[in-house]
């Protein structure tokens, strides 16, 4: 199907779904007690409603996150093998690292190639500029 197909459809027919869910979270939510897995579980849906239901408004953006789950999935199982970073920060930015150069990678780009240009844009990047670096923003 094209963009505007599965737009369309998704529209007429997760539109009203997803409608009656809102609903019936919100009421639910108002007969549940504070605290309860149950009211966690509903506060954490309509927390990231407009997130979760944003996928039938844009034909082009996918339903589930499976592309990305299979991306991190050798980091996932790496994980053993950088258990012992040096530290916890250490271990968090090489989290952060390994995120950005799957996404790269993702994004049809050499992740070597957009480090190397990115650590060559940064020292002159501008901190409200600092976004159009990220490889979801480069072109292969």
């Amino acid at each position: 199907m094209s963009i505007g197909e599965r737009t369309a459809l998704r529209q007429s027919e997760a539109g009203p779904l997803l409608d009656s869910l809102h609903v019936w979270l919100k009421a639910t939510r108002l007969t549940v007690a504070n605290g309860g897995g149950t009211a966690k579980a509903i506060d954490y849906s309509l927390k990231r409603w407009p997130a979760l239901s944003r996928y039938a408004t844009d034909g082009a953006l996918p339903i589930d996150n499976n592309p990305v789950e299979n991306a991190i999935r050798p980091v996932c199982l790496g994980k053993k093998n950088w258990l012992f970073t040096g530290s916890e920060r250490a271990g968090q930015r090489a989290a952060a690292i390994q995120s950005l150069l799957a996404t790269a990678q993702f994004n049809g780009l050499d992740p070597a190639a957009w480090l190397r240009d990115t650590l060559e844009k940064l020292p002159t990047c501008l901190n409200r500029n600092i976004d159009a670096l990220l490889p979801l923003h480069q072109t292969p």
